[in-house]
């Protein structure tokens, strides 16, 4: 039985969490409100929601859990180029923070495959940009002569940062906003961003499945970590990957 969430009641250990033959593996407890400080709580516990419109606020922690460990962020030669390129092309930029909402319901309008519909409702879009107005939550942009192409957006605490959702309305443009988040927080030596589920796409860009117990032992520590600073620009990122210009 999935616990309900009253308002003040405090989420159970994610170790009660739906195993593998439930249908829901990872599915943790519900509630009929989406908090800001249950939010909070939640990212610093391992615990995130996802649902869809006309559902319950569903709250999940599964094991294993996919991370991607900066340090072994794949960058393949294509993307390599695509690199040295917009380091030259002052068409590109890197921004941070610049549209956090716009960002986010890019990711909402964005088709998946397999998956009807965007789990981004109107609740979270204005959950996370409350978050985004304290200084948890950032948005890193690809910009092509003036037009957001692509980016992607989560949230920070500490020394960890919580990846939520990507996009691309140009090849390699969501690719470019992961390289530079890598980039930067390699530079800070941020050790892990949380993936949360398993997908080809983060695989092959290096991210891995690791264990609930290994990542919760990780998070103990690291979100309690004093914050780094988001403020960048696209050569120091890049060359952190070991990619510039001349290269």
């Amino acid at each position: 039985m999935v616990p309900w969430l009253a308002s003040d009641d405090p989420f159970p250990p994610v170790e009660r969490a739906l195993g593998e033959a439930s249908g829901a593996p990872g599915l943790l407890a519900a509630s009929a409100e989406l908090q800001s400080s249950r939010l909070i709580d939640a990212y610093q516990h391992g615990i995130f929601p996802w649902y869809s419109d006309g559902q319950p606020v569903l709250w999940w922690s599964p094991d294993p859990r996919m991370v991607l460990i900066p340090d072994e962020f794949k960058v393949s030669d294509s993307l390599r180029k695509t690199l040295r390129r917009v380091l030259k092309d002052a068409a590109w930029e890197i921004r941070v923070d610049h549209d956090f909402a716009g960002v986010m319901r890019a990711c909402a309008q964005t088709p998946r495959e397999g998956q009807r519909g965007t789990w981004i409702t109107a609740d979270i879009v204005e959950a996370y940009s409350s978050l985004h107005r304290d200084g948890r939550a950032h948005s890193i942009e690809s910009w092509f002569e003036g037009r957001r192409v692509g980016g992607l957006y989560g949230v920070s605490f500490g020394r960890m940062f919580f990846g939520e959702s990507m996009f691309a309305h140009r090849t390699d443009a969501s690719k470019i906003a992961l390289a530079a988040l890598v980039g930067h927080l390699r530079h800070h030596k941020i050790e892990m961003i949380d993936c949360q589920q398993n997908t080809s796409h983060l695989a092959s860009l290096g991210g891995r499945e690791i264990t609930r117990k290994a990542f919760l032992r990780h998070l103990r520590y690291a979100v309690f970590e004093p914050p780094i600073p988001w403020q960048f620009d696209k050569s120091a990122l890049l060359a952190t990957l070991g990619v510039n210009a001349e290269s």
